[in-house]
């Protein structure tokens, strides 16, 4: 048995291994003080949520309470490893100051109420305003923390029920770009990769994808690969010092705003030095020429003057990912939240595709998610799209969805694009939207320019309804305030990055009287009288296994096809990958092997766009472009971002994470060893602009842009000249010294973003807002930012804490190689 602080040392204990061979088994566990697992009662099965890796984990429980995680020795994904946020992050669970009962707004005060009081306020303003103004009056506004059978009863009662297409989610500002690169590309969602091609890969390239701080055993995979035989090389892609770029073997770090610049530049040299599987180009693949035609216009050394990055750099990058036997390649926020979004993550498919790097072991690509069931807002239908990887462009797939449902082909809204996340809260704030129902996540903190948001949120004509297991800053603005059950109180499945679906079993009660998601949204179509086109009731399902069944038999035929799963064939074992069916039993490890992809004109989810202005292609256009689905080979030229630096704001801002926190810190604000890694917000400068200004670690600074300011400590790190960095976790349910939204002393990272978003996936821009810096306190102690992070200081003299009471960061874990405990 080892002791080691899990904050200190994020990944614990190395487990070397070799290409080609099984990563071995560790398993971590962490228990409430005091416990051993011989006190404990029960373990039940689980998977994490707090981040998109999908670790398989059970939950330890003692007298009805949750008392700690283990990970899952025989799951796929973690092979019994757990990150911190796996490890502390249940305890918010726990929490006191949970939501037990409804609340309703009386006389401009949240009160406490009961179900049935809040659900009729609910279902009755719903059915005043559809009676109104119809269905285009009515939003929904969801997460990346549901499970699957909510998203799915969801996206049945939003589309098939009141016809709306006002449905998104959080999942836009992470994951929009994912989906849409994938669309562009292979003109349909899901990941070609599978996290076992780490095991065989000999080049690993990361593009703004901080891995380390992100998806935590994920990166131990690769440590672990790295201190084995016949390592891999990295390439990391990152404005930032990340753990990542510290293990590169090349790392490139671009001015914010230039990818497409860089990637273009590397595929110019991985075309021009000949490193193109040709046969595979020719066989399966449309756009190579317009591709190399356009990428010619993007020498090295222009990108080296535009990223302002070494050029023989760019050159040596582009020859490890260009010479690769086995290359995997990931892409997350540095390049999703950025300018050029979908155009950038294309790049990286194009990579791929011209190097025939798909379908075999150690060769795939990872558009990451940002959130544990991103995947499954897509799936499901619960993010705009259709559920089943459908084509809202597609009249067959409407009448094959309707089928499914039971309704009228007529009622499924698909008479316009839906709408994007930005685009409802712009039609909240001109009043056509009334009504908006936010699950399970907090706008009032993580979207752009926070100020405008705050206002369209509290306007008198928007009936706000916010479902959540906190009282969180979105939460106090709202009407009606529902009570949610979490992970853990309730049962349900979630799909992780590479496909692997798991089961979720309800461990403990809720909390008073919160209650499931599901059950929620159930109450809601009741009372709404939703009858299909028979009269009977739309949703035919009262409980997670069959909203289960229901959704399995929505995907029969489709690329996301869960026929052949069932929660009995999830228990007991590890997740398992769709598609599975009668095919594919067991799952699949790979898709697009040898060439087969789901573009044919007739099955495709989607006909793509232009890549730089967003402007849809049409049936007709896509089907002359590909008649015969394979690959598509997409070109995009460089384009500036928009809000450049200027003399008063000579700085660019990037927002981004760190380790300990997830999302507005709602859960891991509450886990004291996460929270006290990283207790408040901090920024992120270079060395050299610190010492042109005269700054010190620890100057408590003013960052304005022209749409808010944010003080905070001063961390100087690894991160690129020019570059401000801001965690965006810190919000103010919180704030110490009772900062205020807006106020004076702001806390809030997205009280300076913009609202702009990229033209293709319309995800947020977080990464090239101009700012100014200035001093208003001279530094008493260093910043609190963690030092074993992307955040790890450059200075001398700063102690070597991660953060915040190094006492509360000493836990203990057993981590054996071999699955001892």
């Amino acid at each position: 048995m080892t002791r080691i602080d899990r904050i200190a040392e994020p990944w614990g204990t190395r487990t070397p291994y070799g290409p080609g061979e099984q990563w071995p088994t560790r398993v971590d566990s962490h228990l409430a003080d005091g416990l051993t697992e011989a006190d404990v009662d029960r373990w039940v099965q689980s998977a994490t949520i707090l981040h998109s890796n999908g670790d398989g984990l059970d939950i330890a429980v003692k007298d009805d309470r949750i008392v700690g995680v283990r990970g899952r020795a025989v799951d796929r994904v973690n092979h019994g490893r757990l990150g911190p946020k796996d490890l502390f992050g249940w305890q918010a669970n726990n929490s006191p100051d949970r939501l037990t009962e409804p609340l309703i707004r009386r006389d401009g005060e949240l009160v406490e109420t009961d179900w049935d009081t809040a659900m009729d306020a609910v279902a009755g303003r719903c059915r005043e305003l559809l009676a109104e103004q119809g269905p285009s009056a009515i939003s929904f506004y969801t997460t990346g923390q549901l499970f699957l059978e909510e998203y799915y009863t969801l996206g049945l009662i939003a589309h098939g029920g009141i016809g709306t297409n006002h449905v998104d989610g959080n999942t836009r500002l992470c994951t929009a770009t994912a989906a849409a690169a994938l669309k562009e590309s292979f003109a349909c969602d899901g990941q070609p990769g599978s996290y076992t091609d780490i095991d065989h890969a000999d080049v690993i390239a990361l593009y703004g994808h901080n891995m380390a701080e992100t998806q935590t055993v994920l990166w131990t995979r690769i440590l672990d690969r790295l201190a084995g035989p016949n390592p891999p090389k990295v390439v990391c892609i990152d404005p930032r010092e990340t753990p990542v770029a510290r293990h590169a073997t090349v790392h490139l770090a671009p001015r914010p705003g230039t990818n497409v610049m860089l990637a273009n530049a590397l595929l110019h040299e991985v075309i021009g030095n000949g490193w193109v599987d040709a046969g595979y180009v020719e066989q399966h693949a449309v756009g190579f020429e317009e591709l190399a035609e356009r990428v010619r216009d993007y020498p090295p050394e222009l990108a080296a003057e535009v990223c302002d990055v070494p050029v023989e750099r760019i050159r040596e990058a582009a020859r490890v990912i260009g010479t690769a036997e086995r290359l995997v390649s990931s892409v997350l926020q540095g390049f999703y939240q950025a300018n050029q979004a979908t155009a950038a993550a294309v790049q990286v498919n194009n990579i791929h595709i011209v190097r025939g790097m798909l379908g075999k072991p150690g060769c795939g690509i990872l558009q990451m998610n940002g959130q544990p069931t991103a995947q499954n807002t897509r799936e499901c239908g619960a993010d705009g799209d259709l559920p089943a990887f459908r084509n809202w462009s597609n009249d067959e797939h409407i009448a094959d969805l309707a089928r499914v449902w039971n309704v009228d082909p007529m009622d499924i809204p698909h008479y316009s694009p839906p709408t994007h996340a930005m685009q409802m809260f712009r039609y909240a704030e001109e009043g056509s939207i009334r009504f908006m129902w936010v699950q399970a996540t907090n706008p009032a903190v993580s979207l752009p320019e926070l100020g405008r948001i705050r206002e369209v949120l509290a306007q008198e004509r928007l009936f706000l309804v916010v479902q959540d297991i906190f009282l969180s800053e979105t939460a106090q603005l709202a009407d009606v305030v529902l009570p949610a059950a979490t992970w853990g109180e309730k049962t349900g499945t979630f799909t992780n990055v590479d496909r692997t679906v798991h089961l979720s079993e309800k461990a403990v009660e809720p909390p008073g009287h919160a209650r499931p998601d599901l059950d929620i949204f159930l109450d809601f179509a009741h009372r709404l009288g939703l009858k299909d086109k028979d009269g009977a009731p739309l949703v035919k399902w009262s409980t997670p296994e069959e909203a289960f069944e229901g959704w399995k038999e929505c995907t029969r035929g489709r690329p996301c096809d869960y026929t052949g799963l069932s929660y009995d064939k999830l228990r007991g074992g590890s997740g398992i990958q769709w598609p599975c069916n009668d095919e594919h039993p067991d799952g699949t490890e790979r898709i697009y092997v040898d060439g087969q992809f789901w573009s044919d004109p007739s099955y495709c989810e989607s006909y793509g766009r232009d890549l730089v202005t967003g402007a849809p292609l049409s049936p007709v256009e896509y089907k002359a472009m590909n008649p015969s689905g394979k690959a598509v080979l997409k070109a995009a030229e460089y384009v500036p971002p928009h809000e450049v630096i200027s003399e008063d704001h000579p700085f660019q801002l990037m927002t981004g994470r760190t380790l300990y926190h997830f999302h507005t810190r709602t859960k891991t604000g509450r886990a004291p060893q996460l929270q006290g890694a990283a207790p408040e917000v901090w920024a992120e400068m270079a060395a050299s602009d610190a010492a042109d200004r005269g700054l010190t670690e620890g100057d408590v600074l003013e960052i304005s842009t022209p749409r808010g300011r944010v003080e905070a400590k001063l961390r100087i790190s690894g991160i690129r000249p020019g570059v401000v960095f801001l965690p965006f976790h810190y919000g103010y349910w919180d704030a110490p010294g009772g900062h205020e939204p807006g106020g004076k002393r702001g806390r809030a990272a997205n009280e300076l973003t913009i609202t702009d978003w990229d033209p293709c996936s319309k995800q947020p821009i977080f990464k090239t807002a101009a700012a100014a810096v200035k001093r208003l306190e001279k530094a008493d102690g260093p910043s609190p930012a963690p030092t074993t992070t992307g955040s790890r200081p450059v200075t001398d003299g700063v102690p070597p804490t991660t953060g915040g009471d190094a006492a509360l960061c000493t836990e203990e874990l057993a981590t054996v190689a071999g699955g001892d405990r």
